[in-house]
């Protein structure tokens, strides 16, 4: 046994040495990471003409998200004139770096220069409203003149999408004034006023998930911890009505096929300890699955209004 445990632990050894090797140098502080950072700034403030300062003839912008195999980039030209887009279209840009992230400059063995940012973008579409909120990493090449060869950019593509799409007008499904989800919705709260909580209670899916401006965000609660809450509240309180306020909508979504009923409402309660009446308005966002349940229920309303004197 010990003739053949030996030599395996010299093999693994073996391999574990050969499987190192330096290929360059990292540096924290280096010129072409205070150029990276300048450029970028100049970028930022839409000064297209000192950007330009630190391109090189040849340089070429890649987007390193496309999937385009026959991209062959764009021309310092092209790029320059990008400048014009950010700074005419895009409010309150700012760029700084990733919380924790720093650049980092790489010297290769073969004598090329890159270097790694990693940055958080924000701004506001002027046109449309659209927040740009993403980080953003870039990779940047330099040459031996130390003018930048290669930019490669990496973001999330998905907000210029939307971008995109909200310069036209589009539908995103059907509202109803009437519908049986509405119906539904006005039996549930007629029978919570009536205190008869079996049939309250048989709308909503034994999944059924509830949320709303008093629960801390992330979280939600189940059914039964619904229904202990609102025993609390009825052993302290009278309902006398639960008033619809104005009329509920339903809409059907062509986004993600959901479903949901609007409705807003006014409690009548009295405080069985003192008598007082307090009026307290609800706003709730019910959705429903295909089976006619609700499966999530959105409560916007401030019980501190029950602790009033």
């Amino acid at each position: 046994m010990k003739k053949f445990v030996l030599p395996m632990v010299l093999f693994i050894c073996a391999i574990a040495t050969s499987q190192k090797e330096k290929n360059g140098t990292i540096y924290i502080k280096h010129p072409t990471i205070d150029m990276t950072n300048e450029m970028l700034a100049a970028y930022v403030a839409g000064d297209a003409y000192k950007v330009a300062t630190f391109l090189a003839d040849d340089f070429k912008a890649y987007n390193g998200n496309s999937t385009n195999k026959d991209n062959t980039g764009r021309t310092k030209e092209e790029y320059l004139e990008g400048i014009k887009w950010w700074r005419e279209n895009i409010a309150y840009f700012s760029m700084k770096p990733s919380g924790g992230a720093y650049p980092d400059a790489l010297e290769y063995k073969d004598g090329t220069f890159w270097v790694q940012t990693w940055n958080d973008l924000s701004g506001v579409h002027n046109e449309t409203g659209v927040r740009l909120d993403m980080p953003v990493q870039y990779s940047v090449q330099f040459n031996k003149d130390n003018k930048i060869k290669t930019l490669i950019t990496y973001n999330n593509n998905n907000v210029f999408q939307e971008i995109r799409r909200s310069y036209g007008d589009r539908k995103n499904g059907v509202l109803y004034d009437h519908h049986d989800n509405i119906n539904k919705v006005r039996r549930m709260m007629s029978a919570f006023e009536n205190k008869d909580l079996d049939l309250a209670y048989s709308y909503f899916a034994p999944d059924c998930r509830f949320t709303g401006l008093e629960v801390p965000d992330g979280e939600s609660m189940d059914l039964e911890q619904v229904k202990e809450r609102n025993n609390k509240i009825w052993e302290a309180f009278d309902i006398s009505s639960i008033d619809v306020v104005g009329y509920p909508d339903y809409l059907e979504y062509d986004l993600g096929d959901s479903k949901a009923v609007q409705s807003w409402w006014k409690f009548r309660m009295t405080r069985k300890s003192d008598g007082k009446k307090i009026v307290m308005p609800a706003l709730y966002i019910h959705d429903f699955n295909d089976e006619g349940q609700i499966i999530r229920s959105n409560a916007y309303m401030s019980t501190k209004i029950l602790d009033a004197k």
